[in-house]
């Protein structure tokens, strides 16, 4: 392997500790959370800046609303349902305890409209009234959602309702319910500017977003909140600050003021004492090496996806970047065939590392072509 070391102001990939050793500049702990479990994250890195209890599985009561309105908006996408769609309310729909909407039984309702409802009102009436209208039942809905959760990778999450009402085998835990927030601004961007609104009025009545730090943070844009008498008073909040978005989840605390407070310290915390870089590109050309006895005497390098690092604040001029790349490489290569790794060092201490892949097809060369690099390889390994 041959090594070659980049010296640059750079960033990171995946980091799931928040411990400072050697040379990188030390930091505060992070703040004490009144809450059964939470977890605090960037969005583009996946750097985990604080945490207790992540993987717990725990209520999460009205939260449960992110993964109802994710396949809603999974739906909307595909073409299965339009948003001017008309949702005629059943009997079920319409009984709904708790949070509520307000829709009534019998009358036609806009989809746009119910949206708004699960969303800002939070309402248990129109989630069910969606999940009939996409599915036919909520049983059937219920298995999407279950089914998405697969696919997006949580693990430790599973759906027995659309609304979050309490039941045993209904649970999520911090670390599943901040990746469904990061899927829900990453794949389904329009859509999650709808948690940023602040009231909404259906039939005349009024409601106010429940994630009261709508107002008073600036800076975040979403996304929902969860109560019953048992999971407490559950938050998962985003929040962007330039270019940097970290997302925030209590699950378990003892008051509405609880929540936010304790949601607001640890965005606080996050943005004070660290930044988030993109260092690299999906599909950009990294490094060249020489591949031998192919149509082309260069292979282009690079990574498949876009890279980001988080660190401490003031620790960018410190990052270097280290590229072990195969020694001889000989043709055919194929696009995403690995042939080194790039590995991004703070001080002493390794915080990332990818692949370096092949960015496209090379072949092999024409008869005379391999003769000459043959007789080159004989000479150079002589």
């Amino acid at each position: 392997m041959q090594n070659v070391s980049i010296k640059f102001a750079g960033i990171l990939l995946f980091i799931t500790s928040l411990t400072v050793h050697g040379t990188l500049q030390r930091i505060p702990n992070s703040p004490s959370i009144n809450a059964t479990g939470y977890i605090l994250l960037d969005v583009h890195s996946g750097y985990v800046i604080a945490k207790n209890n992540p993987n717990e599985r725990m209520e999460p009561a009205s939260l449960t609303k992110m993964m109802s309105s994710y396949v809603v908006a999974d739906a909307i996408r595909n073409g299965d349902i339009s948003t001017s769609d008309k949702v005629k309310i059943s009997k079920k729909a319409w009984r709904m305890p708790g949070s509520r909407m307000f829709i009534e039984v019998g009358k036609e309702v806009l989809v746009e409209k119910l949206l708004l409802g699960m969303i800002v009102q939070s309402g248990n009436d129109a989630t069910v009234a969606l999940a009939e209208h996409i599915a036919g039942s909520e049983d059937a809905f219920v298995n999407t959602m279950n089914q998405t959760a697969k696919k997006l990778g949580l693990a430790d999450t599973h759906f027995v309702n659309v609304t979050g009402l309490p039941h045993e085998d209904h649970y999520s835990t911090p670390r599943d319910m901040a990746m469904l927030g990061i899927a829900l601004i990453r794949d389904h961007p329009n859509h999650y500017k709808n948690y940023s609104i602040k009231e909404f009025t259906y039939n005349s009545i009024k409601q106010f977003n429940r994630n009261r730090l709508l107002w008073k943070d600036e800076s975040v844009d979403g996304i929902k909140t969860g109560h019953t008498n048992s999971a407490g008073y559950c938050l998962v909040a985003s929040a962007k600050r330039g270019s940097m978005r970290l997302i925030s989840v209590v699950l378990g605390t003892k008051s509405k003021a609880t929540r936010i407070a304790e949601s607001q310290k640890l965005l606080t915390f996050g943005f004070r004492f660290f930044e988030t870089h993109k260092l690299y590109s999906a599909n950009d050309e990294l490094t060249q090496s020489v591949i031998w006895k192919g149509n082309t005497d260069n292979l282009s390098l690079g990574i498949t996806e876009d890279l980001y690092i988080t660190i401490p604040r003031g620790q960018y001029e410190k990052l270097d970047a280290n590229m072990s790349i195969k020694s001889t490489i000989i043709a055919p290569a194929s696009k995403g065939e690995t042939f080194g790794s790039v590995s991004i060092m703070l001080g002493t201490q390794s915080v990332a590392e990818r692949d370096l892949v092949a960015l496209s097809d090379v072949n092999t060369g024409s008869f005379w072509e391999n003769l000459i690099d043959s007789i080159k390889l004989w000479w150079k390994n002589f």
